[in-house]
């Protein structure tokens, strides 16, 4: 066995996992009350979740919620007008949950390498790929680390594209003191079991031009009017292919009340986050992946580190039952994606592809431990 396919710890051995999901308190008692009406599919729960979202992240902009990320970045896409054959420049580093709906719509995919400091998107390689046929430009905040988007707001004014963000690393950041959801034409965000919110699954989609909201609802819908259904319209036309995106009633209500404790989970993270930073930092073997730019308000779902021993640093860690993995890798690596990446070449991606590393960093990761775990690894390397 490599050290690049360590197995997941398992959750009974003592030790500090990598991910660990929050739920409120509060859910299990308000999951029992929905499961006792009759609406524990699509319900006045979402509708409930989607408006508290908005008041926190979004503002101006509709929120949309939905059965997972996936679903919210297709419909990103879709609301965006892209089809078959269109131009979309997308990051090389990030879940292949962000690239794959273009697949479905058949998009040409152009991939930017990234910042190694950062593992954003760069901005010089988007620029470079920017052409007539460009319809989009999706970017990911790696780890809650925002991209430049003031960089990225320039170009889509001046290319008249919109700005695709897909947040799942990103709730609660923050770029020049704008909520993350509430900037760009699209936001897209994920709820995933391992995230630092989470609905078991599900995912949020913010849309800046509201008059789009009507439509993101049918499509949500299997292309149905489902509120003209409901108010006794059954004869309404479909015209338009939809899908089956919803979040149902259970999924939003322990979003719901994770929001409530939202920024107690958010300070806990960013205070971990800022202890490894400080003390491995000061490491000169390491790279702590970050940005000093006091523009970008952090939102702490990873803290990744660089350095040249990964395997060694991740096989040692392992033996003090200290769980660490890479989490994403590069999509020019995939079968699916081969036919985007012939001739081309990714320095940055190359870099530091088998240099990255992720600590554990979640609600139950204490400050004690992880001012351990920083004195360990500044130990070993």
């Amino acid at each position: 066995m490599s050290f690049k396919e360590l197995p997941i710890m398992s959750d009974k051995q003592k030790g500090a996992l990598l991910f660990y999901p929050y739920i409120s308190k509060k859910s299990a008692q308000n999951i029992k009350k929905v499961l006792s009406t009759r609406w524990i599919g699509q319900g006045p729960g979402v509708d409930k979740f989607e408006k508290k979202f908005q008041q926190i992240f979004s503002k101006k902009n509709s929120a949309l919620a939905t059965g997972s990320g996936t679903d919210s970045l297709h419909l990103a896409y879709l609301l965006a007008g892209l089809k078959k054959g269109d131009e979309v420049i997308t990051t090389v580093f990030t879940c292949t949950a962000t690239n794959i709906p273009l697949l479905y719509i058949g998009a040409n995919i152009k991939f930017a390498d990234i910042d190694p400091m950062t593992m954003n998107i760069s901005i010089d390689s988007v620029k470079k790929l920017i052409s007539k046929k460009t319809k989009a430009i999706v970017c990911v905040h790696y780890g809650g680390l925002p991209c430049e988007m003031n960089e990225l707001q320039k170009l889509s004014r001046k290319y008249k594209i919109p700005i695709i963000e897909d947040a799942a690393h990103a709730m609660g950041a923050k770029y020049n003191g704008k909520p993350v959801g509430s900037i760009s034409d699209f936001t897209t965000f994920s709820f995933q079991a391992i995230k630092h919110f989470t609905t078991g699954d599900g995912g949020m989609l913010t849309i800046k031009n509201n008059k789009l909201l009507k439509k993101a609802k049918r499509l949500r819908w299997f292309g149905i009017d489902r509120e003209g259904k409901q108010n006794g319209t059954w004869e309404n036309d479909v015209f338009e292919t939809g899908y089956k995106y919803q979040m149902t009633d259970i999924a939003a209500t322990l979003g719901y009340d994770s929001l409530l404790d939202f920024n107690k989970i958010l300070n806990h993270r960013r205070k971990i986050f800022k202890i490894y930073l400080d003390k491995l930092s000061k490491n000169k073997n390491i790279i702590c992946i970050n940005d000093d730019d006091k523009k970008k308000y952090h939102s702490a779902w990873l803290f990744t580190i660089a350095l040249e021993k990964k395997d060694f640093l991740q096989k040692k860690l392992r033996e003090y039952r200290i769980e660490t993995n890479q989490v994403h890798f590069r999509n020019d690596r995939y079968s699916i994606f081969k036919k985007f990446v012939k001739g081309q070449k990714f320095k940055n991606m190359d870099f530091i592809e088998n240099k990255y590393l992720v600590l554990p960093l979640h609600h139950k990761i204490s400050s004690k431990q992880a001012v351990d775990i920083s004195n360990l690894i500044n130990k070993i390397i």
